[in-house]
């Protein structure tokens, strides 16, 4: 069999409900690399939030921020930083309509507003790498920003669409969306990784289960939308697999015939 590269979401694709991933999962990754295949993580996390789960597993070729950080065989290809001027504009207006954002760099991310309630009810397990009690709204000015989370609702967000064109606002709840700098993307940053190894459409594989997956599974041919996916989602996809939680992973991989 010919050499493919398989893409992984994580949330709600590649770990469970309690953020583990599945002995199934595993074995099928496992296998994969036995073939040959190239295994690759494409997530909307940065970098320094799955360290543990690649270890895990093996991986040293991922697309992270949504695509605005890129590493292949462990080294950075590709990197698209949201723009200082956009950044300062969008967060002065976030702060005078009490919308608090978070700002993330490589390394670590930080709030605008301290100890946020708006932010703890969105941000669940992202409290293991922030701290709400030491804001800094001027975090951006320091280093590279690749993305941000807005809190507010989905009326309030048009006025960010209408001010801010050079960014894109992709909703992850009904409280928050990620900024990213405009045509940034999961299946851009898949892109600088296929072509720079020459793998064709044709091998390229994509598993997802989010709207921030939608674009990476409608431009990848052989796309796997999970079980528990939103249902526009597995409406773009080739195959739609079990749930995160029934082994969907696997049974994806033998839909596809890579298993």
């Amino acid at each position: 069999m010919e050499q493919s590269i398989i893409f992984f979401d994580i949330d709600g694709t590649l770990v469970d409900e309690q953020k583990n991933v599945p002995q199934s999962a595993k074995d099928a990754i496992a296998e994969l690399k036995k073939q040959g295949h190239i295994v690759a993580i494409a997530t909307g996390r940065p970098q320094f939030m799955f360290k543990e789960i690649r270890e895990e597993l093996g991986i040293d070729t991922y697309v992270s921020y949504s695509g605005q950080y890129v590493v292949l065989n462990g080294q950075v290809i590709y990197t698209n930083p949201i723009n200082k001027d956009s950044l300062k504009q969008m967060t002065e207006i976030a702060m005078k309509h009490n919308h608090p954002v978070i700002l993330i760099d490589d390394e670590e991310m930080k709030a605008t507003v301290p100890n946020d309630e708006f932010v703890a009810q969105g941000f669940g397990m992202l409290f293991n790498y922030i701290s709400l009690a030491t804001p800094d709204p001027d975090f951006y000015k320091t280093g590279f920003v690749y993305q941000a989370s807005l809190f507010c609702n989905e009326e309030d967000q048009k006025l960010y669409d209408a001010v801010f064109p050079a960014l894109s606002f992709i909703r992850w709840s009904p409280i928050s969306a990620d900024v990213l700098p405009a045509g940034g993307s999961k299946l851009e940053g898949i892109r600088k990784i296929t072509e720079k190894l020459g793998i064709p459409p044709e091998r390229q594989y994509a598993f997802g289960d989010a709207l921030n997956d939608m674009e990476m599974l409608s431009g990848i041919p052989n796309s796997v939308a999970m079980g528990n996916g939103l249902p526009e989602v597995k409406a773009v996809a080739k195959w739609v697999t079990k749930t995160n939680e029934d082994d969907g992973i696997a049974h994806g991989l033998k839909l596809a015939g890579l298993l």
